[in-house]
């Protein structure tokens, strides 16, 4: 082939030209490409055409500098009043910005006039440690000082505003003229037919009380997860709607649509009971039964038209509609069941009789037949019956039941041997063999080795059931009295489900959670047996787990017998001789239950032989003496436990004697005996052993205080907030002591707000600290508060106290806020909403709420007195529900609150018994 060459091969490139310009292969582009970027003036200089092209260059470096040079680009465009306008706009911002970097690179006042203020302070300080105490007490008080400079401000600005300001007398025409235009009303005017000129504010007051109202009642059902929606009442409502009656339209269609259908389909039975029943409900009896006659003769083998035909008819005609039934449908059960139920109305025995041997003639298969059958006959007839009734229906075991229930004891365990083999897949007669051997007596082991066959036999035939069936029955065996054959029961199908590699753990963690779901609600109610059963089990899986006999020791103290408590127990420090809180428990059960203080004082001597350096055990021992009036026991025991070592790491290496609680104890003891010296020698002396534990601290301030010693007290507190800064009793202790009895709110408002520095998020001190100033002024207390409730957004405490102190007015609303940002359980804000509904005379819902309180934290020992107090100022409170209160709070022993444990832990009221404590603390309660 020839080759073709291209014609400009060789030649120059045309001007202009750029290699790959036209497939878009373009390169970068430099300035010396495309040259200056201003335009060549017009008419040109002789000194621009003298320079050099490095003095050129040199310029156009320095134009390019600056970015909002516009030499270059812009040059030659006009400066138009926009551009100008903008330049004044971007000129101010930069002035304002340059003033404000100036303002942060300016060097401080306090710096600039020779260094920090707190520097040049220091030395001032220094000498503060010179001043004696009566110096310090001549410092005059800043509120005063601050009071008195306000004053003299206020004065100066009333002098300036006088001499600046004149006033006017207006006469009383043009105040009344003005009255008149503005068109207030000077009354609130209760008229509830008003022409919106004017404001009712009687009746926004209410809608007011009625909106917050509401919102209670919500925050209250969000907190139990209750309704305000009474079932009872709301379904007595709907009771009371009468049948509402089908209107003549719909009717008209509805009767047109069922003609359509039975001409139809004729022997279509649904359709002629469906126009019956409308013809019905039209108020049309007669039409109903014709319509229903013409369906029978079009479907005589159908059974449900039948039923319907005999109840739509008068009594007389059901018997002969149900005589023509059953020559159609001779073997309807249904049938012949409501024949025999329409005799029973009539009240003849002898047809019912008559037409149940008729149909069992015709349906022998029948269960429900011959269990009507059976009930009309003597017991001799009846197991007649039944012996020919099992023979014809083998599988019923219902009949076989029946019958064994009706047979002595040596023919019913051959009925139900009979039974077992005719049904090898049924549970209920192995249940029903182990019933009638507990009825005659028979030991429970035999009923638990039927039992185990029974799961076993069940298992082969290819028909077990489950372990949680299995536990249904049992349950249904303790409902129905028979609780050998309930445990029998469970401890046969205990372990079904598990597998060879599930550990004892396992297992033992299963059967609680499944005995915890049985748990009575109510005390002897069904279930206890059966979870109790459950528990053996996971016990004799466990025997050494304390905490599972701690679950079946208070499942025992909360539904069982003193007996099955103290048998359980007993057990259980066997299995667990280490554990001091079964042992604790079994002393208590033994002192407090059944009154043996012989029986705990032996049980804790035992308990002490095995744990011989356990605290608790001692301390509960001293307990017992002391509460018993045996202090001197009581004080030897302490005084050779304050010898003893405990085994204490820390306590073996500084070669301490004792526990910090044993020294607490001694003091305390010793106080309440009225020993206060030496209480105060042995707190002191346990203060320095162990200077960590401020509550000897606190115990040798309060006995100094006792003595009249308030400044020793004083000293021992400044000396215990050295070591516990972060105890807030000791606070608030010293700050009680500062205000003392001459109020001096000044030094007490110091101490507490240096406490907040070392704790700052503490509800106990806000708390303190807003009481106080509220003994002197209310408005300072609540914007103490307000404080208060920033720091510890959801502090109950610190939400109840806020309620009260706003007017009454204020109230409500403060209590919701209280609900919706403190906790929802939180005992103090549902005690203080109950409070508010008191003062309104609202008892129920009062009621409702204090019990809230006292069932949210049962520990709160406040919400039990609160409720007390309320049931104890009404007028018609019944004796019982002060009782169940006062049985409760015993029962759930609490501890804690705001006024609670300063009346428990009164030396005056330390023997005192639970009860009397709560009677105390409820008239000490200030109602507001």
């Amino acid at each position: 082939m020839y080759s073709v060459t291209k014609d400009f091969l060789g030649k120059p490139a045309p001007p202009g030209y750029i290699a790959g310009l036209g497939r878009g292969a373009t390169g970068f582009t430099t300035r010396s490409d495309i040259g200056p970027a201003r335009e060549a003036a017009a008419s040109t200089d002789k000194s621009d055409k003298d320079k050099t092209k490095a003095q050129q260059e040199a310029e156009d470096d320095v134009r390019f500098v600056n970015a909002e040079n516009e030499e270059g680009l812009f040059s030659n465009m006009p400066y138009e009043e926009d551009d100008e306008e903008a330049d004044k706009i971007w000129t101010a911002i930069d002035a304002k910005m340059e003033q404000r970097r100036k303002g942060k690179r300016k060097q401080p006042d306090d710096q600039l006039n020779g260094g920090i203020v707190d520097e040049q302070l220091q030395g001032l300080k220094r000498q503060l440690q010179d001043l004696s105490e009566a110096d310090w007490n001549a410092i005059p008080d800043v509120s005063q000082l601050a009071e008195s400079a306000a004053r003299a401000k206020r004065r100066r600005k009333s002098a300036v505003s006088r001499r600046g300001e004149r006033y006017s007398q207006v006469s009383d025409s043009t105040l009344v003229a003005g009255l008149g235009l503005i068109g207030y009303d000077r009354e609130i005017s209760t008229d509830a037919d008003t022409d919106g000129t004017t404001t009712n504010f009687l009746a926004l007051g209410q809608a007011r009380d009625d909106v917050l109202r509401m919102k209670l009642d919500q925050a209250g059902d969000s907190a139990t997860g209750k309704t305000t929606i009474d079932p009872r009442g709301y379904l007595t409502s709907l009771s009371t709607l009468g049948a509402q009656t089908a209107e003549i339209g719909d009717t008209a269609r509805a009767r047109t649509l069922l003609k359509s259908i039975t001409q139809t389909n004729p022997k279509h039975a649904p359709g002629w009971i469906a126009a019956a029943r409308l013809e019905e409900v039209a108020q049309k009896p007669g039409k109903a039964r014709s319509i229903i006659a013409q369906g029978c003769e079009n479907c005589p083998q159908s059974e449900e038209i039948w039923l319907e035909a005999a109840r739509l008819s008068p009594r007389d005609e059901a018997r002969a509609v149900l005589a023509s039934a059953v020559r159609n449908v001779p073997r309807s059960v249904r049938v012949w069941a409501a024949a025999a139920e329409l005799e029973a109305q009539a009240g003849d025995v002898a047809a019912q009789r008559r037409v149940l041997r008729r149909a069992l003639e015709l349906v022998p298969t029948s269960v429900q037949l011959w269990k009507m059958a059976v009930a009309l006959e003597p017991a001799d007839d009846a197991r007649v019956l039944l012996a020919y009734a099992v023979e014809l229906v083998p599988l019923s075991v219902d009949l076989w039941l029946d019958l064994a229930r009706l047979e002595p004891y040596s023919q019913a365990q051959k009925v139900l041997n009979r039974a077992r083999r005719a049904v090898p897949t049924s549970h209920e007669v192995w249940i029903a063999a182990a019933r009638l051997e507990e009825q005659q007596g028979q030991p429970e082991a035999k009923i638990s080795r039927i039992m185990a066959k029974a799961v076993a036999a069940l298992a082969r035939s290819g028909a077990p059931i489950d372990r949680e069936q299995w536990f249904d029955q049992a349950l249904q065996c303790e409902k129905e009295q028979f609780p050998m054959t309930c445990r029998a029961i469970v401890a046969a199908a205990a372990s079904l489900g598990f597998d060879r590699d599930d550990s004892a753990a396992d297992r033992a963690a299963a059967w609680t959670a499944e005995a915890e779901k049985l748990v009575p609600q109510k005390p002897a109610g069904p279930g206890l047996e059966t979870a109790r059963a459950i528990l053996a089990q996971a016990l004799d899986a466990q025997p050494a787990d304390a905490d599972l006999w701690r679950t079946a020791a208070d499942l025992e103290r909360e539904h069982g017998t003193a007996a099955h408590v103290d048998a359980l127990l007993k057990r259980a420090v066997q299995y667990c001789p280490q554990n001091e809180v079964l042992w604790l428990m079994a002393a208590k059960e033994k002192w407090v239950r059944q009154g043996d203080v012989a029986g705990a004082r032996v049980i804790l001597e035992e308990a002490y032989a095995a744990n011989p350096r356990s605290e608790a055990i001692v301390l509960a021992a001293v307990k017992l003496e002391s509460e018993t009036g045996q202090d001197a026991r009581a004080l030897a025991l302490l005084e050779r436990a304050r010898a003893s070592d405990f085994g204490e790491e820390s306590a073996r290496k500084q070669m301490q004697r004792g526990t910090p609680r044993v020294w607490m104890k001694s003091a305390v003891l010793l106080r309440q005996t009225d020993q206060l010296d030496a209480a105060a020698d042995v707190a002191a002396e346990g203060a320095k052993l162990f200077p960590d534990f401020f509550k000897l601290w606190l115990v040798l301030a309060q006995v100094q205080h006792q003595l009249g010693r308030t400044s020793n007290a004083r000293q021992t507190l400044a000396q215990a907030l050295k070591t516990c800064s972060r105890s807030p009793e000791l606070w608030i202790f010293a700050a009680q002591l500062a205000f003392g009895t001459e109020r001096n709110l000044a030094r007490a408002r110091a101490v507490l707000e240096r406490a907040r520095v070392f704790i700052p998020q503490s509800p106990q001190l806000w708390l303190e600290a807003v009481r106080m100033e509220a003994n002197e002024s209310e408005a300072v207390a609540r914007t103490l508060m307000a404080r208060a409730l920033q720091e510890c957004p959801r502090a109950g405490s610190l939400w109840a106290e806020a309620i009260f102190l706003e007017p009454r007015a204020q109230r409500k609303a403060k209590s919701v806020d209280a609900l919706k940002h403190a906790d929802a359980h939180d005992p103090a804000v549902t005690a203080a909403v109950a409070r508010l509904f008191w003062s309104e005379r609202r008892v129920e819902k009062a009621r409702l709420w204090f019990e809230r309180a006292a069932r949210a934290d049962p520990d709160y020992g406040d919400a039990w007195a609160w409720w007390l107090r309320f049931e104890q100022e009404q007028p018609q409170t019944d004796a019982n529900a002060v009782e169940n209160i006062v049985h409760e709070c015993e029962r759930a022993e609490p501890h804690h609150g705001q006024l609670w444990p300063q009346v428990a832990k009164d030396p005056a009221n330390a023997r005192l018994p639970l009860a009397d404590i709560l009677f105390k603390t409820a008239e000490l309660l200030k109602i507001s």
